[in-house]
């Protein structure tokens, strides 16, 4: 068995970057799956800031027999923003996270200077047609990410989720620079049940630096039960998904975390969040669900 192979069998990566793209991509859907089925991974989720992927998904799934893969769609204004129609088709089609605006939040904008993101919360509420796409994620079953939301807005949009029925929610990055939660919010906002996806680097200033001993601080602040270990990968600037993945899972195995903790942040939680047996039939429907 390869090294890689021996770190990261069975791992479940829910928040990975994927040619093709408005960006270049080290991997296409397929390429990135074939790694993944090399590596021993269980499952993967390939994410796009422009496109839904869970179409892709399917594709690469099929081509790949013997790996989980999933996408979704990303709130951003290319499918319309909080358009509650884009989101039911997405999900009729096998989505398993729907994210809120990320690259195109009005908090990442306003934090770039410019003033035409897409607003999430007004008066301290979100705004209604988030609210309608809040019940449909909860009657469906499905994941809610928090996308590059200020810290402030995730606490108001997580808390009215979980008013509405939401189950699973995850807290996108929240180490992000644009998003930047401290670790006194990260406890409040853990009091919903929500899973912190911790990644393996942040973009400062133009350039990718390593989150592990921050994401380490935090998780012993905050808790393992509540973690996802993610690589938010595929940029031509970091290291390939796997080699990424398997040297954030050695550093925090050399800093003394416990192998059942690890298994908890890289395979258990996010099995959770995609409700995998749920996942898996829902994906087989994908054709008779738009015939």
């Amino acid at each position: 068995m390869s090294v890689l192979k021996s770190v990261l069998e069975g791992v479940i990566d829910i928040h990975i970057h994927t040619a093709p793209d408005i960006r270049e991509r080290r991997l296409d859907d397929l390429a990135l799956a074939r790694e993944a089925r090399r590596v021993g991974a269980r499952a993967i989720v390939i994410k796009s800031h422009v496109v839904p992927t869970m179409d892709r998904a399917w594709i690469a799934q099929r081509a790949t027999p013997g790996l989980l893969v999933f996408g979704g769609i990303v709130l951003n204004p290319h499918v319309g923003g909080f358009n509650w129609i884009a989101v039911e088709t997405a999900i009729r089609m096998g989505a398993r996270i729907v994210w809120l605006p990320t690259s195109w939040a009005a908090n990442e904008r306003r934090r770039q200077g410019k003033s035409d993101g897409q607003e999430a919360v007004v008066d301290g509420k979100p705004v209604p047609a988030l609210a309608s796409i809040l019940d449909l994620i909860a009657e469906h079953r499905v994941t809610l990410a928090t996308g590059h939301l200020a810290p402030e807005e995730s606490l108001v949009v997580v808390a009215e989720a979980r008013r509405r029925g939401v189950g699973q929610i995850v807290v996108n990055h929240p180490e992000w620079a644009t998003i930047d939660m401290s670790i006194q919010v990260q406890k409040q906002i853990s009091d919903f049940g929500v899973y912190f996806e911790r990644c393996y680097a942040r973009n400062v200033g133009g350039k990718y630096e390593k989150n592990f001993d921050r994401n380490l601080e935090a998780m012993d602040a905050v808790g393992v039960s509540s973690t996802i270990i993610a690589t938010d990968g595929g940029q031509i600037e970091n290291p390939a998904w796997s080699e990424a993945l398997a040297e954030y899972i050695g550093y925090l195995s050399r800093a003394g975390v416990p192998r059942e903790a690890l298994n908890t942040m890289t395979k258990r939680n996010p099995a959770r969040v995609l409700g995998l047996d749920q996942a898996v039939a829902g994906q087989s429907c994908l054709a008779s669900a738009v015939s």
